[in-house]
């Protein structure tokens, strides 16, 4: 199978700590008491068509725009493997470029661990060594501190300040940070 964007299915791949896979059919109740958390629901709310939907797109990378995974525990933690973490993922993927953004969230059970950080990590790894990746960036409203320390734990530096950038649940504009890592950061 040729990894990446355009593929059927997710590629396994491994952080810190984490398991990258595809959301499988047993995540279905932890993604409905996510899309219940209050801070989820804030920066990432979840899709109106459910859970079932949200895994079927996460796991369809044929389109060639994203790739998406499930964050895993290995079993080493206080989680069993294969137990949902979170989600990451590349997505606005453009090969022209060069780069892509990434995306990530964390269930209310694995924060403060050091989840976010790895699976950003992760994501950014594979882009960098299986897509070809010059840069991944990563945008997160000003008032979201905890994607701020995610983001400088991963590697992102901070790049700037984007006023009223982007309309989240509250339908107001925030103000974003936008960070970067490129592959030459190491």
């Amino acid at each position: 199978m040729t990894p990446g964007p355009g593929t059927a299915a997710p590629e396994p791949w491994t952080g810190d700590g984490i398991v990258l896979r595809a959301f499988d059919w047993s995540d279905e109740a932890d993604l409905a008491e996510v899309f219940a958390d209050p801070e989820i629901v804030t920066w990432n709310p979840g899709p109106p068509e459910g859970a079932l939907a949200f895994m079927r797109e996460r796991n369809d990378w044929s389109a060639g725009t994203h790739v998406s995974w499930a964050v895993a525990a290995v079993g080493a933690g206080p989680e069993p493997a294969g137990r949902l973490l979170g989600s990451v993922s590349l997505h606005k993927i453009d090969r022209d470029q060069g780069d892509a953004e990434v995306g990530y969230w964390v269930a209310p059970w694995a924060r403060r661990r050091g989840v976010g950080a790895a699976a950003a990590a992760a994501a950014a790894a594979y882009g960098f060594e299986r897509l070809g990746l010059h840069r991944a960036y990563l945008f997160h409203a000003v008032e979201n501190t905890a994607s701020c320390a995610v983001a400088r734990r991963a590697g992102f530096a901070l790049e700037g300040t984007l006023r009223q950038s982007f309309r989240y649940a509250d339908g107001r504009h925030h103000d974003e940070h936008l960070h970067a890592r490129l592959v030459t950061d190491g």
